[in-house]
């Protein structure tokens, strides 16, 4: 049993992928490839560095000695120099030129920025896979008629696949995003201790355009565009606020929708999945808690707070650089990303198993629809020859008392009947009951959700075919 405390984020909810990119080894193994990339591109400029002293710093890459680091850094307290001092040890030739003219922020910040673009880029394609499962839901449903609810109260009806479009819509805004985003991020490059490259000019014998090319060669080698074109000694924290505004709003996203399925699954219309052996309560053994969806807005609720500590950290850097941001930083950006990834864990999970109950959908809207139908019934009724206006009085007597016998008598609702015995009307309860289609209240939602689906989904699916097919997993 373990006696010290260990985040549920490390444990509980993220998959494994995610868990690694935020890993030591991942930052530490990344560490070590920045600095071959910075001494390839001095020795590429023209610095005294050889392929040997290349080579040997390529072939220590991966088996990093952390007994070393640490004990160093006990000594230093220093994670930056005690990683350099380690990484000597095992390359003594190459030792002297290891984090050559760059400060800690190198390693830090480009590191920081890597791990944040590859989390981003796992995070797309999760998301797009639940795009893929919801598409696949709505396109079933997409002709199922069920009540819609304004204020949680009774509305026009809509379809079950129809309202998965909700859900997708603003999953496809959280894509937008992501993909400006992914497509804008950038590596801080090797500016020095306040951005301005000084010991560069220093190393380079102030050759101007030896220095500028320093940072595009470092990003290409580490795969991407650019770099920032200009900064303090560390990258505007404002790429970390921007990064957690976006994961945050696909929490917002993923709250909604796992609002929706709590409230229907209260509703006996859709519930999420429910495994065979899976207990809902401790003291009531009948029950079934949409114990995923909850996980979903707990976790939700988390990010969306945790959005403003960057913005905080942002707000409040002094000049070209402190050190209250490394703290917060630590803590806020990696649990974001790890809640996120869990999220959309549970996500897919859920739209992987949804269960559909097609007769309870049914009787719940069939309850309620002769009040909504009250407006063709009126139509049909004055063209029968009927006085408009008194027929209008008649169904909104009509319907308070029938209103009146669900309410407080907690019988069914018999507008209907009502109505086919007022002389008033003409109208048979058969005519009335011809009227009661379910589809003719729909409006367009059958043809919305097809569009929907072909017009926006679609092309997304087809763009990302390769990177489809994964299935969410609930780790407890």
């Amino acid at each position: 049993m373990k006696t010290n405390y260990t985040s549920p984020l490390s444990e509980r909810y993220p998959s494994k992928e995610m868990k690694y990119i935020f890993s030591p080894e991942m930052k530490f193994r990344t560490w070590r490839r920045l600095w071959i990339a910075l001494a390839e591109t001095e020795k590429e400029l023209g610095l005294p560095i050889t392929q040997e002293q290349i080579d040997e710093l390529k072939a220590h890459a991966l088996d990093i000695n952390y007994d070393v680091a640490k004990e160093r850094e006990a000594i230093v307290r220093h994670d930056v120099m005690a990683h350099v001092y380690a990484y000597g040890q095992q390359c003594p030739n190459a030792k002297g030129i290891i984090h050559l003219g760059a400060t800690s922020c190198y390693v830090g910040d480009n590191t920081d920025l890597i791990i944040m673009t590859e989390g981003l880029k796992l995070l797309r394609t999760k998301l797009i896979n639940v795009l893929a499962k919801l598409a696949k839901f709505a396109g079933e449903y997409k002709d199922m008629p069920t009540l819609g609810f304004t204020h949680f109260q009774a509305a026009q009806p809509t379809t079950v696949g129809k309202r998965a479009t909700l859900w997708m819509q603003d999953l496809v805004l959280d894509l937008e995003d992501l993909d400006h985003l992914i497509g804008s991020m950038k590596l801080l490059g090797s500016k020095g201790t306040t951005g301005t490259q000084a010991s560069f000019l220093e190393l380079f014998d102030g050759d101007h355009e030896k220095i500028k090319k320093i940072d595009g060669m470092i990003a290409k080698k580490m795969g991407f565009d650019s770099c920032y074109p200009v900064s303090g000694q560390t990258y505007s924290r404002k790429i970390d606020s921007r990064v957690l505004n976006v994961l945050s709003g696909i929490a917002q996203s993923a709250h909604k929708f796992s609002n929706d399925i709590r409230l229907l699954q209260h509703l006996k219309e859709i519930e999420e999945p429910f495994e065979k052996n899976q207990i809902g309560s401790s003291a009531m053994a009948y029950k079934r808690n949409p114990m995923r969806s909850e996980r979903i807005a707990s976790l939700a609720n988390y990010v969306i707070a945790d959005a403003n500590n960057p913005a905080i950290t942002a707000a409040t850097q002094w000049f070209e650089r402190t050190l209250d941001d490394s703290a917060n930083k630590r803590i806020s950006i990696p649990e974001s990303f790890l809640a996120v990834d869990g999220i959309l864990e549970l996500y897919l999970n859920i739209t992987d198993g949804l269960v559909v109950y097609p007769k309870v959908i049914r009787a719940r809207l069939m309850q309620e629809l002769p009040f909504m139908a009250t407006e063709n019934i009126l139509m049909d009724a004055v063209k029968a020859g009927g006085d408009r206006q008194e027929l209008h009085e008649k169904i909104r007597e009509h319907s308070m008392e029938a209103g009146k016998m669900v309410k407080v008598e907690g019988k069914e609702n018999d507008l209907l009947e009502r109505i086919a015995k007022d002389p008033a009307f003409n109208m048979t309860i058969e005519q009335l009951q011809s009227i009661m289609d379910p589809a003719n209240f729909v409006g367009r939602a059958v043809q919305q959700t097809a569009e929907f689906i072909e017009e926006i989904i679609k092309p997304i699916l087809d763009k990302n075919k390769d990177i489809l097919g994964i299935a969410g997993e609930v780790t407890v």
